[in-house]
């Protein structure tokens, strides 16, 4: 076809095709804000090779190798356009979408974010943002809202924090869900749920409990280990190390946890959060 004739072909084409519905202003604006902490915070690393979609209110990933991951948890069950409410906020109005920006699931997150920097192992430090920053990177957390399941709300709570040795930064990064959930009870299965990330997983115990432990990650190279630990409540806590904290910052020569460390880090009481 000569220019001429593509010209009307398109033309053509594009008049019998029914023109897609209306953006819904609200609802993007809604998903964008869901899907900022997770897009800033936890794929940093991947650099501009990695392709991020928004898929059901939630973000994936897509590496160059072709495959595709997401953070644990099961998503929304229902569309950013759906009629049900989001849950009230503290002002008794329902919020705008799934994060909580005040009230006592907010305070949850700013309480995890507290305990992650509290467990800092010596020798590393918990660097903060400058002063003023609107838009935090070294230290970071989100309470957002899951799924009503039986009349009870769930929610998850993700907090990452910047920890830095000489000249290289790395982050610790802590991932709770609330129960019920329908994230694995075998602790391998529920390591591997993580962000979908697969590793060489091994099973340590700690006490009575029994830990996933992914003590080597696979070709996705967010994060180096990762420890997951289902509560007899149903709490799920995910702990989670790296050597780098994003591609403009030096790596850490050592990660900050040893495997047992990361194991009960799992455990721990200051992350099971109620």
């Amino acid at each position: 076809m000569n220019e001429q004739e593509l010209r009307e072909g398109l033309r053509g084409e594009m008049a019998e095709t029914t023109p897609p519905p209306p953006l819904s202003t609200t609802a993007a604006l809604g998903a964008a804000r869901r899907n900022h902490f997770r897009r800033r915070a936890l794929w940093a690393s991947l650099g501009s090779a990695a392709v991020v979609l928004a898929v059901t209110g939630f973000a994936a990933v897509a590496t160059p190798e072709g495959d595709v991951y997401q953070p644990a948890g099961h998503g929304p069950l229902a569309s950013p356009d759906t009629k049900e409410p989001w849950p009230t906020g503290p002002d008794g109005q329902p919020q705008e979408d799934r994060t909580a920006r005040a009230g006592a699931k907010y305070e949850q997150g700013i309480h995890l974010l507290r305990e992650v920097v509290s467990v800092v192992p010596a020798g590393f430090t918990a660097p903060e943002d400058p002063p003023g920053q609107s838009d935090p990177t070294l230290r970071t957390q989100q309470a957002q809202f899951e799924a009503e399941v039986d009349g009870v709300d769930v929610w998850s709570y993700l907090t990452s924090v910047a920890v830095a040795k000489g000249k290289g930064t790395g982050r610790v990064i802590v991932e709770v869900h609330d129960a019920p959930n329908p994230l694995p009870t075998e602790p391998c299965d529920l390591a591997q749920k993580f962000w979908g990330m697969r590793g060489e997983c091994r099973v340590e115990t700690v006490g009575a409990a029994r830990v996933g432990v992914v003590v080597r990650a696979g070709s996705d190279d967010r994060l180096d280990q990762w420890s997951a630990y289902r509560h007899p409540d149903g709490v799920v806590v995910f702990v989670a190390q790296g050597v780098r904290l994003d591609e403009s910052r030096p790596a850490l020569t050592n990660l900050p946890f040893s495997v047992p460390q990361l194991a009960a880090l799992a455990v721990d009481e200051r992350f099971h959060l109620q």
